[in-house]
């Protein structure tokens, strides 16, 4: 800091010679790069997660789900959870994701030329509902966002994540699918009585997004709630319960780089879709499926062999 300092001066001739530049720096040690894989969520309990999010979500045990605010906000709680856990967004990322860069896009094959529906022309008509899986549908939900050291990129969008969104722009009183919708993907629904908030939230600021930290209290929250009120959670072990207590908002980023290096997604595009600079990073998922692998075969041979 003190030699950008002192370079800047020289820079702007305020000083003939930088002094610093006769200070030599001391040795450093390049740390390996330290992921906390070991958070993602296994296939099962990202399975359950989910239907136990669904369910609450739905009202179950809380009430009647059309008028109640508690059910609005578990709605918004699985928007978020869902853009982390399907599209690998940072919290940061999902916090200030908007509608109008979400788009439908087309996947190239033999049958279609590849094109986007970003144009001025096809944003004024009304937004078609997403593909259901499994019926041979091409057209995917496409999301640009501004991730770390400000650079673009372009993440995919599942249609759970989208159904997700429909229902809590419903409770936001938005309509997700109206020409031109615009305004972040996830925003809170009741202001807190501090005056912070108040003054984010004043008449010329409608329709704020939440604040890093606040959806990342918002999705903690909620998953610390379903370990202690889900009953369709209690055939999970021990320690899958306390994983799922401690579980943050950026381990769902984590679930979505395991799931999708398990599906054997190509490292180039899993490191893409997560904004990793080095495909070292993202080989890191890579490292970590296969060992879960090698000890999943060694327990199931040690259990047979006998």
């Amino acid at each position: 800091m003190l030699r950008a300092a002192f370079a800047w001066l020289v820079e702007v001739r305020y000083l003939a010679g930088n002094p610093w530049s006769a200070v030599h720096e001391p040795a450093t040690v390049t740390r390996e790069l330290s992921v906390q894989v070991h958070r993602a969520l296994s296939a099962k309990l990202w399975a359950q997660v989910r239907r136990a999010l669904d369910a609450r979500c739905d009202g179950f045990g809380i009430g009647d789900p059309h008028d109640d605010d508690e059910a609005r906000q578990w709605r918004a709680a699985r928007a978020a959870i869902l853009l982390m856990g399907d599209s690998g967004l940072r919290r940061a990322e999902a916090a200030l994701a908007r509608r109008e860069d979400l788009r439908l896009a087309e996947t190239t094959d033999d049958r279609r030329a590849s094109r986007s529906t970003s144009s001025e022309s096809t944003r004024q008509k009304v937004t078609p509902s997403p593909p259901e899986p499994g019926r041979g549908n091409s057209v995917v939900w496409m999301l640009s966002i501004i991730g770390k050291r400000r650079k673009q990129r372009t993440v995919p969008v599942s249609g759970a994540t989208i159904a997700a969104l429909r229902a809590h722009w419903k409770d936001r009183n938005r309509d997700f699918d109206a020409p031109r919708a615009q305004g972040p993907l996830i925003a809170p629904q009741w202001i807190p009585g501090t005056r912070s908030a108040l003054e984010r939230h004043d008449a010329d600021a409608a329709d704020a997004p939440y604040t890093v930290d606040a959806l990342g209290r918002l999705v903690r929250t909620a998953v610390q709630r379903l370990t202690r009120e889900t009953a369709a959670l209690a055939e999970l072990s021990t320690d899958e319960l306390v994983q799922l207590a401690n579980t943050s908002a950026h381990a769902f980023r984590h679930t979505f780089g395991t799931r999708a290096v398990a599906r054997e997604m190509p490292t180039d595009v899993v490191q893409a879709i997560l904004g990793h600079a080095s495909l070292q990073t993202t080989s890191i998922y890579v490292r970590a499926e296969r060992r879960r692998m090698l000890e999943a075969a060694a327990r199931y041979y040690a259990e047979h062999e006998g």
